[in-house]
């Protein structure tokens, strides 16, 4: 994966906009002209400010997956490449914030961020060893979207420099998603003949990013 500059030149004075006036109170044109970009490319590329919070989660995605999380159990990587993907969202988090207060007030941004979190998740999942592919890898990707929701929930609410009490809530969700079976290997035949139970709808979270409180 390799991060595009202009979406990221964008996307960065997007969410300096977002924290200044929030997130309804400028176009793709104002971002284009507050990082010094061409407004016809930005138009080009971005029809309206949903596509900018998708580039926004393709940034954490890059961020997660550059290098490889090959070191530790599976446990351990998937840490790793989920709170590499928050240190995004850390790094703009005035801006991040004021996009989650304006979510419940646009359906459709909500969709389509819940399905490319939903991809993203299959991704740090291949990424840390675990089969993400078919209806088993499907439900794995969905415990693990589970995860992020409410580890994201946690950190719009932790206001600490080191990200303490995110760390502790991923840490929890980890150790419950490890007892229903999530870190199977994709590399075993226990994976390929039982797959992964079925998770009480309570077991973690909602999977789709929350409305109005996760990127």
């Amino acid at each position: 994966m390799t991060t595009d500059p202009f979406e990221t030149a964008l996307v960065t004075a997007a969410l300096s906009l977002a924290a200044e006036k929030g997130w309804g109170q400028f176009g793709v044109q104002d971002a284009a002209r507050a990082a010094d970009l061409s407004e016809t490319e930005a138009r080009r590329r971005f029809s309206c400010k949903t596509g900018i919070a998708l580039a926004l989660g393709r940034m954490a995605d890059d961020a997660a997956l550059t290098d490889e999380a090959g070191y530790g159990s599976t446990r351990e990587r998937l840490f790793d490449l989920l709170m590499r993907r928050l240190d995004v969202f850390q790094a703009h988090r005035p801006g991040v914030r004021a996009l989650l207060k304006a979510m419940p007030f646009d359906p459709p941004m909500v969709l389509a961020l819940g399905a490319a979190t939903l991809q993203s998740m299959r991704q740090i999942a291949q990424a840390a060893g675990i089969n993400a592919s078919g209806l088993t890898g499907m439900a794995r990707a969905s415990a693990l979207t589970a995860i992020w929701t409410a580890t994201f929930h946690t950190w719009e609410k932790d206001d600490s420099p080191d990200m303490g009490r995110t760390m502790a809530a991923l840490d929890q969700a980890l150790d419950k998603a490890g007892r229903w079976g999530l870190f199977t290997s994709s590399n075993t035949a226990q994976d390929e003949d039982t797959g992964l139970p079925d998770l009480p709808d309570d077991t973690l979270a909602d999977t789709n990013w929350p409305s109005g409180t996760t990127a």
